[in-house]
């Protein structure tokens, strides 16, 4: 039997990247997956590559920045899937540029999505656990929140994207402390350079701010990795899996680094 065999994942910013690769995996593993993002026709397509992996699928359109949107997901995700056990608060988006060029409305952007989009998932998910029963009938509850080698080392020209990943951590230390009686672990995972849309979107910025070929930069922060390689999607999705499965029953408040030996703690 499959380690997630039974249990029911929510996974935001599901429609492509890292959101896309840990849907699959946790599909793969025998999760049934609520897939969330602000776009419907990416989330469509998964949904439609969840199925073919045998799991079921549900979609849900929803800006993670506006509290009740996440709430609905979340009741969706319940209702449709018949159970509620797995938050995967993944969304997220960057900012590049230097500290003393950052405008208030770049800011409100990457705070609403990064930290206000991880918190009201995380007062989503405990509100529908208790609602469940999850902890009286000895089911897993699992909150898994994106972080970053940035919530550990704040980055230069990366300043406000490294303080929102930081601020992730804070909030998955207090949320499994206050939440670890009801039964629920809260985590985080760290990821490093991963070959995403994203990553070609920070490249380009840093070409454009500091004049180094497109690609250069990218290519400096891989060969600073460890492993040798850029990291995937599927890389990500293999320690989000196990955090959300039996084997991370007694972990909680942690934010794993998983970059390929990029950044030390």
């Amino acid at each position: 039997m499959s380690s997630l065999h039974g249990k029911v994942a929510l996974v935001t910013g599901a429609g492509r990247g890292i959101g896309r690769g840990i849907a699959l995996r946790l599909a793969r593993d025998g999760a049934d997956v609520a897939l969330v993002d602000v776009d419907a026709e990416p989330v469509n397509a998964v949904a439609d590559e969840v199925a073919e992996i045998g799991s079921k699928a549900t979609t849900f359109v929803a800006d993670v920045s506006e509290r009740e949107q996440v709430f609905a997901a979340v009741d969706h995700a319940a209702a449709a899937l018949d159970g509620f056990d797995i938050m995967v608060n993944n969304a997220g988006v960057a900012l590049v540029g230097p500290i003393a060029d950052v405008t208030p409305a770049e800011i409100r952007r990457v705070w609403s999505i990064n930290v206000d989009g991880v918190l009201w998932g995380i007062q989503a998910a405990v509100a529908k656990f208790a609602e469940l029963g999850n902890n009286r009938s000895g089911k897993i509850s699992r909150i898994i929140n994106a972080s970053s080698i940035a919530g550990h080392d704040g980055f230069a020209m990366l300043g406000v994207y490294s303080a929102s990943k930081f601020a992730v951590r804070a909030l998955t230390q207090a949320a499994a402390k206050e939440h670890a009686a009801d039964g629920v672990t809260v985590n985080a995972y760290c990821p490093g350079v991963v070959g995403t849309d994203m990553w070609v979107e920070i490249d380009k910025r840093f070409a454009e701010l500091t004049g180094a070929a497109e690609g250069e930069t990218y290519e400096k922060f891989v060969g600073g990795i460890a492993l040798g390689r850029a990291e995937t999607p599927d890389d990500v999705a293999g320690f989000v899996s196990y955090l959300a499965g039996p084997d991370a029953a007694y972990m909680t408040g942690q934010a794993g680094l998983i970059d390929g030996g990029l950044v030390y703690r």
